[in-house]
């Protein structure tokens, strides 16, 4: 078994908990010791005989906590933003979910790039569909430099194209209005420029199999065709339903009110997206988002592979097929997050059931521990409006509402000219719709799927599951976590408890990879074995920023190894009051 360690403290909060009952519950613990063990036989893999036995402890006490003279800010990587949220709304003020902002033409600058860092982003996305890697390396280092000069903690996300049928860049610099009745030619062939009423096909096959009168649908909606003739292998139609028609926009077909099933002709990872996942290495981006996933093999064959790399970027599935649904359980295991991407899935499900299909896939991910983004036309009217819909900021505040992980952007903030608007938005309907819930005391179940193998998982999922509801009852301020990979960060998530959860890392991969995680604040501080000086050295620094005050309750979790030297694995329970 693999030394490891998880301490549980609470600092008592003299407003939250009276004087009398905090030293009442001081002499009761520190009287009693409550512990318990278990034990692992260890076999040599060479002589297969019994070498030790293992004990894993769990104590409760209570003690004071070691005010640190010290004050070393170069060890706190706090989030500028976070840290000013703070100072202003105090912990429970703090927003829970995470926001994605896709970059485009409309936010590449670094002004724009600041402002939307500044409201709140917390990944980038780069949509690899569009634009050039040069174009995408000069954003990525615009990104960073904000980053490391500014004070930042914004994550990057590739998300690739996917071996799916697309309509290529029909030339024109923005979108084309399609009108009804209008004739217009999608083909393969490969020209330079801008041709009228004429739109290139991406997939050399995209026609095979359909048929005259036959509907080409694009993004899902946005505009409709019926095809009136075949060309070869190209197709000529007339536009029934006008509307826009974006650059590299995807279309689909259907027959007879059902949709014309193409992808199994289709790899999930193209050429180019594999040129576009080495490109993504290169650049050290922190998640890359697969496209068109149908299974759980090609998810594997990639962590796999960039594990060869020697690379701690995180995979993330996008559900939008209606096989990847037939499949999800399996996809979501695969993977290390989803994406549902409503606007394609609404295209091969009925538009009717996309809020349950929703609602099912955050529980799903809740239960199995993978963040998942909600993303989609969350917000599609401010492309073209400074104001949302009520309808949209409703279906944001639902999102919320069923414990997203994330809500993203696309085109509002790629081509919107409200990008910066449209992420306000997203964060007040977040922030309102968290503290209803903690007004209502609607609080979500403890997930009761266990997802521990190994016994000192399973004991530290139990001791995550118990500290949430701890958290919860004694109403302490926050949550402070100790992790060198985020596993214990990401389990206290899984149960959404009311503080914010601050996870104290010394990885700078573990720090990008929790900025996806809900209610999670990644900080990049220099942890030692010692894990006593540790919570007295990151205390007080939060102290020192004034982030921290004397009376408030936190309660610490950490899987991070006390000493190198010791064959015992902790699990330890601690309440510490500030003095």
């Amino acid at each position: 078994m693999a030394s490891m360690t998880s301490h549980i403290h609470m600092l008592c909060n003299n407003n939250l908990m009276s004087k009398t009952s905090c030293t009442t519950l001081k002499n009761n613990v520190t009287r009693d010791m409550v512990s318990f063990n278990f034990t692992n036989m260890v076999r040599s893999s060479s002589t297969m005989k019994l070498k030790k036995s293992l004990a894993t402890r769990a104590i409760m006490q209570v003690d004071k906590v070691v005010e640190v003279t010290k004050n070393d800010d170069r060890c706190m990587g706090l989030d500028v933003v976070v840290e000013a949220e703070l100072m202003d709304k105090g912990f429970l003020g703090l927003r829970k979910t995470k926001l994605v902002c896709t970059v485009g033409p409309a936010c590449c600058s670094d002004e724009a790039l600041e402002k939307l860092a500044l409201g709140g982003m917390n990944v980038a996305r780069l949509n690899m569909c569009h634009n050039t890697k040069e174009w995408h390396q000069d954003v990525i280092r615009k990104i960073k430099k904000l980053n490391s000069e500014k004070g930042f903690c914004v994550s990057i996300m590739i998300d690739t194209e996917g071996s799916q049928i697309h309509v290529a860049d029909h030339g024109a610099p923005s979108s084309v209005k399609a009108e009804d009745g209008s004739i217009w030619f999608f083909t393969t062939e490969q020209f330079e420029g801008c041709r009228p009423f004429t739109v290139q096909a991406s997939y050399e096959g995209f026609s095979e199999g359909i048929k005259e009168g036959d509907e080409l649908v694009v993004d899902g909606g946005m505009a409709t065709f019926e095809v009136i003739e075949r060309v070869g292998n190209d197709l000529r139609c007339k536009c029934i339903d006008s509307g826009l028609l974006l650059p590299r926009a995807k279309i689909s077909f259907w027959r007879d009110g059902k949709l014309v099933d193409k992808h199994h002709e289709l790899p999930t990872l193209s050429t180019k997206d594999w040129s576009d996942i080495e490109f993504g290495i290169s650049q050290s981006v922190d998640f890359i988002a697969m496209s068109f996933v149908n299974d759980a093999d090609a998810i594997k064959h990639l962590k796999n592979y960039l594990s060869t790399k020697n690379k701690f970027i995180k995979v993330l599935a996008k559900i939008e097929t209606l096989e990847s649904l037939q499949k999800l359980e399996e996809i979501v295991e695969a993977s290390d997050g989803i994406m549902v991407a409503r606007g394609d899935l609404g295209v091969e499900i009925p538009l009717e059931q996309i809020p349950t299909v929703q609602e099912d896939i955050i529980n799903l991910c809740r239960q199995l521990n993978k963040p998942v983004i909600i993303a989609s036309q969350l917000l599609e009217s401010m492309i073209e409006y400074p104001t949302p819909t009520r309808a949209e900021v409703a279906d944001v505040s639902e999102a919320v509402r069923q414990y997203a992980d994330a809500l993203m952007l696309s085109g509002e903030s790629a081509i919107g000219s409200f990008g910066e608007k449209a992420l306000c938005v997203l964060r007040m309907a977040s922030n309102r719709m968290e503290l209803w819930s903690r007004e209502e005391n609607q609080r979500p179940s403890i997930p009761q799927h266990e997802i521990g193998v190994s016994l000192p998982d399973q004991v530290a999922e139990h001791i995550c599951n118990c500290a949430s509801q701890m958290a919860n009852n004694l109403g302490v301020d926050a949550v402070f976590v100790y992790t060198r990979h985020g596993q214990m960060a990401s389990l206290l998530s899984r149960n959404r408890p009311n503080p914010p959860i601050f996870a104290f890392t010394n990885e700078k991969s573990t720090q990008m990879a929790l900025n996806l995680q809900w209610g999670v604040i990644p900080i990049l501080a220099d942890l030692s074995d010692d894990m006593e000086t540790n919570i007295a050295k990151t205390t007080e620094l939060i102290k020192a920023k004034g982030m921290l005050k004397k009376g408030d309750a936190v309660l610490i979790v950490s899987d991070v190894i006390p000493t190198r030297s010791s064959p015992t694995i902790y699990q330890s329970l601690q309440v510490k009051i500030i003095s």
